[in-house]
C-alpha cells in the first residue's frame, strides 16, 4: 500500500540569516527518523514526505518540531497536512484571478480548524484593501500590496484564532501540489 504524501510547512526558517536549516541536512534528519520520499522546495521550509508509522498529522508535526529543536536548538512552528487537503483547498479559492495576478494571492494554513466564535469575531475586520476568507483550516488572502505590509499576518491570525499558522504565496502552493503528483 502506497503511503499518502504529506506536506510539512515550517515557519520562519532561513529568514535574514536566522534559524538556519539547510534543506539537505533536514532531508537527512527526517530520513533517519522514519520518513521517506522526502523532497523540499526552496529554502523556506516546504517539505513533502511519506510515512507509514503515524497517521495523525498533528503528532507528526510535533515529532518533526522536536527533531528540529533537538538538532538545531530552536523551536520551529510546524504544520502538517495531507497533500489531498491542500489540493482541495486550492480548488476552493474564493479569489479566482488571471495568471498575471497570482502574486496578490496567499494561503494561510492553520494548524487546526479554529473555533467558530473566534472566526466570527474577525470576519468584519478592516484590513484596508486586503481581503480574507476563512474556510476550515485555511485562510485565503488577497493582498492589494505586498504581503509583508498587510495587516493579515501569521501573527494576526494566530492571536485572533488561537491556532498556529503559516502562510505561502499562491505560486508556492501550486508548486507543492505539482510536486505531490
Amino acid at each position: 500500500m502506497k503511503n499518502k504524501t504529506l506536506i510539512v510547512l515550517l515557519r520562519g526558517i532561513n529568514v535574514g540569516g536566522k534559524r538556519k536549516i539547510l534543506m539537505g541536512d533536514l532531508r537527512a534528519l527526517l530520513g533517519k527518523n522514519g520518513f521517506s520520499e522526502i523532497r523540499t522546495y526552496i529554502q523556506s521550509g516546504n517539505i513533502l514526505l511519506e510515512t507509514d508509522k503515524e497517521k495523525d498529522t498533528e503528532k507528526i508535526g510535533v515529532h518533526i518540531q522536536q527533531l528540529i529543536e533537538k538538532n538545531y536548538g530552536f523551536i520551529v512552528p510546524t504544520v502538517v497536512l495531507p497533500a489531498e487537503s491542500l489540493k482541495k483547498a486550492y480548488a476552493k479559492n474564493p479569489f479566482p484571478m488571471p495568471e498575471s495576478d497570482k502574486i496578490s494571492l496567499h494561503l494561510t494554513i492553520l494548524q487546526t480548524v479554529p473555533k467558530s466564535a473566534q472566526v466570527k469575531a474577525i470576519v468584519d475586520f478592516d484590513a484596508g484593501a486586503d481581503r480574507f476568507e476563512i474556510k476550515g483550516q485555511f485562510v485565503y488572502l488577497r493582498c492589494e500590496g505586498k504581503y509583508h505590509k498587510s495587516k493579515l499576518t501569521n501573527n494576526f491570525f494566530e492571536r485572533k484564532l488561537a491556532v498556529s499558522a503559516t502562510t505561502r504565496n499562491w505560486r508556492t502552493v501550486e508548486k507543492l501540489l505539482e510536486m505531490a503528483e
